[in-house]
């Protein structure tokens, strides 16, 4: 099938191009470089040395044989480009990655709260609606989050995003009294995000429904856990194709960074009691489920298809414990920057992409190390500057109050 990748060019969607494309499929790359444009910013590149797209698609040409097309277009701004490229290139499926993706990014200030916003409702919004003016038959995958479930303890297992209810009737439509009576619906699962970005994954799928059930549209929303690991089997082909390592504060993913923190003599960052329970998913199947999710699309006509996109749950300081026992690193409780629960329990519902076919990637100390070789490899690129998080969550924190989150040194 012919296939749209939007944010084609970040950590997410460059493996998934490659994945897709190696499956044979006609796939083009649609991105406006905003995330190398945010590590400019931030002045944090990715741990490994990243190409540019130009020298990445020459380089998988050449090793494949297959070519992966490309678009320059901001898709949250520039909507009539949108329609056309729908137009024009008519793909039978969109994966929308799009999406300013971290969640410190997001609480560092009012004007990152303000871009997130911006950046991923627009382009959430656009998407939906140049689908329904360009007039093409196209099935949808985003790539939501986990988050918006919140972190607190369910006291069951999440559902796959919908959530059977029943409510207790005692009175009819014209509120007569009638003998009370057991109604059953089933509703979105109730949503409690944690920061501006889950936040704005709420309104997608908010979104999402609507247009399901206005325009028929096709849906696929992939509620995906924490992504672990650097390389997926297309990547390790060619040093030309390796994919980002963020370790920074603002957009380095928990496990990767305590891999990359014991490579090069960090102690091992835990914030809080380090008693947040979080899922997990290796890149190498995430990959593999975007290809289940588009080899498995909706009805027009059916609701939104929601899939738990995650393997295994696991609680950060046993993580940071694990790593700590197989590499010799320290490990260093920190205060914690976000306002959430000190401790959770997360117990989810992932049978859809198991019974589809996932064989999951489970945490292992080969591939844990084979991460930790990575950053071993790279790390005289690291600035241990950018390790601390310091996006503060609260008003309060942001108003000046003196903070105690501070940088821990690395070990001599």
């Amino acid at each position: 099938m012919k296939i749209a990748i939007l944010g084609g060019d970040g950590f997410c969607g460059w493996p998934a191009a490659l994945h897709l494309s190696d499956q044979g499929h006609d796939v083009i790359i649609v991105d406006n470089f905003s995330r190398r444009v945010i590590d400019e910013e931030l002045e944090a590149e990715s741990l490994t040395p990243i190409r540019s797209l130009s020298e990445r698609r020459a380089a998988w040409k050449e090793i494949s044989g297959k070519e992966i097309g490309f678009a320059f277009l901001d898709v949250a701004q520039d909507y009539e480009s949108l329609v056309e490229f729908f137009r024009s290139e008519a793909p039978d499926a969109v994966v929308h990655f799009a999406e300013q993706r971290a969640a410190p990014y997001s609480m560092k200030s009012p004007r990152n709260k303000r871009y997130t916003v911006d950046n991923n409702v627009n382009a959430t919004h656009n998407v939906l609606a140049a689908t329904v003016e360009s007039g093409q038959d196209i099935h949808l995958v985003h790539l939501g989050t986990m988050g918006v479930y919140g972190y607190g303890t369910a006291g069951m297992k999440i559902p796959e995003g919908y959530l059977d209810v029943e409510v207790t009737a005692r009175e009819d439509a014209e509120g007569n009294a009638v003998e009370p009576h057991r109604i059953e619906q089933q509703i979105l699962y109730p949503t409690n995000p944690g920061s501006i970005y889950h936040l704005t994954k709420v309104l997608d799928q908010h979104l999402f429904a609507y247009y399901v059930k206005n325009d028929s549209l096709r849906i696929t929303d992939l509620h995906q856990g924490i992504i672990w690991g650097t390389h997926t089997e297309q990547t390790q082909r060619d040093e030309r194709l390796i994919n980002r390592f963020d370790y920074d504060g603002d957009y380095g993913t928990v496990l990767n960074r305590f891999l990359m923190q014991a490579a090069v003599g960090y102690p091992l960052t835990v914030h809080g009691t380090g008693g947040q329970t979080r899922a997990f998913i290796h890149l190498q199947d995430m990959v593999r489920c975007i290809q289940i999710a588009l080899e498995n699309p909706p009805a027009t006509g059916d609701r939104v298809k929601i899939f738990n996109q995650m393997t295994e749950t696991h609680r950060v300081r046993d993580l940071a414990e694990l790593i700590g026992r197989i590499t010799g690193a320290e490990v260093a409780m920190v205060p914690n920057p976000r306002k959430e629960s000190a401790e959770n329990e997360l117990h989810v519902v992932n049978d859809t992409f198991l019974d589809l076919g996932l064989n999951p990637t489970t945490l292992s100390e080969g591939l844990l190390l084979e991460v930790e070789q990575i950053a071993e490899k790279y790390k005289d690129r690291a600035d241990l500057s950018k390790v601390p998080a310091t996006s503060l969550w609260t008003a309060e924190q942001q108003a000046g109050v003196p903070s105690s989150i501070s940088p821990v040194p690395p070990v001599s």
